[in-house]
């Protein structure tokens, strides 16, 4: 069935979520113009991301090798959870923050480089932060965010896939089987009434063992659950002091680019303060210039005047 090309859609979640309704609408017009009513109707079901989702489809468009390999590591951290290995989980735990804290700033530096982008510190990178975090946990989650079609931010507040021990239910038919079937050993079988002691102890024993095993599963479970709260509560502890390091970066760069536009404004006058100031400099220049030409005129008239009156005076000296 014909229906919108992937690069249009993706191009749709790639813009702003403040433009992203006149872009989809725009395109359904384009696909009834063109007779293609599938298409429009298609693209006219698509719905609007959050600001958030919408910063997690570009990683997943721009980067989508970085996605990639977050699936990677989530899979890896569900095998471990599965399979009790306390050592890798906790390394891979200690990746899983490492990856996330990249892809957050990579998130941020795509953000940086759309022009309508809201501002670096109005950016909901928490939502994010705690989206990536889901797609570790949640593989729908995760396929989601490797789509770049999310539309909404995720959460998780459970502990990952909890593994669970393989039990066998044994009920009353699987009892009278036990009792009925007659123990053995090599070269010779009982029968008959010497035979139901020893079965019934078998039992005991294997019941017994069962018992022991179940505990010693519930130990091993317990032992790794309080590992996992533990490891759970240090990174929501970390979460919360890089939120509030992250809210304080936001701030304190508000602040600098506050006083960077003053000290731009500043600039700009006092370099119209120059400009002016040069300008009153040339004039003056000019007007001393001409001044001194003046005066050297003026000097030179002087002088000739006392001359014609020294050649006009021939006694040599003033009258009585």
């Amino acid at each position: 069935m014909p229906g919108p090309s992937p690069e249009l859609v993706q191009q749709l979640y790639r813009t702003p979520p403040e433009r992203f309704v006149a872009a989809r609408d725009a395109a359904v017009a384009e696909a009834r113009r063109a007779g293609d009513l599938s298409t429009a109707r298609q693209l006219a079901r698509l719905r609007r991301p959050t600001v958030a989702a919408w910063l997690v489809n570009l990683l997943a468009i721009h980067r989508p090798e970085l996605v990639a390999d977050l699936v990677q590591l989530a899979d890896a951290l569900r095998s471990a959870q599965r399979e009790l290995r306390g050592p890798r989980l906790r390394e891979l735990s200690a990746q899983r923050r490492a990856v996330v804290g990249a892809l957050v700033a990579e998130v941020r530096k795509l953000a940086a480089a759309e022009p309508d982008a809201p501002p670096a510190g109005k950016l909901p990178l928490a939502e994010v932060e705690a989206t990536l975090n889901a797609a570790l946990s949640d593989a729908e989650v995760a396929e989601q965010v490797r789509s770049g079609r999310l539309l909404r931010s995720a959460t998780y507040a459970g502990f990952g896939e909890v593994p669970r021990p393989q039990l066998r239910l044994v009920t009353g038919d699987d009892e009278e089987q036990a009792a009925e079937r007659p123990a053995r050993r090599p070269g010779a079988q009982r029968t008959g009434p010497e035979a139901a002691p020893r079965t019934d102890r078998a039992a005991e024993r294997a019941e017994r063992a069962a018992r022991a095993e179940r505990a010693r599963q519930r130990r091993a479970l317990d032992r790794e659950l309080a590992r996992a709260r533990t490891d759970q509560e240090r990174a929501e502890a970390e979460l919360t002091e890089a939120t509030g390091q992250e809210r304080d970066g936001a701030t304190a760069l508000d602040e600098i680019e506050t006083e960077l536009a003053e000290l731009e404004r500043r600039r700009a006058v006092a370099e119209q303060d120059l400009s002016r100031a040069k300008l009153a400099r040339r004039a003056a220049e000019r007007a001393v210039t001409v001044a001194r030409r003046r005066a050297g005129e003026v000097e030179a008239a002087v002088e000739a005047l006392a001359a014609e009156e020294g050649d006009a005076d021939p006694g040599g000296g003033p009258a009585d």
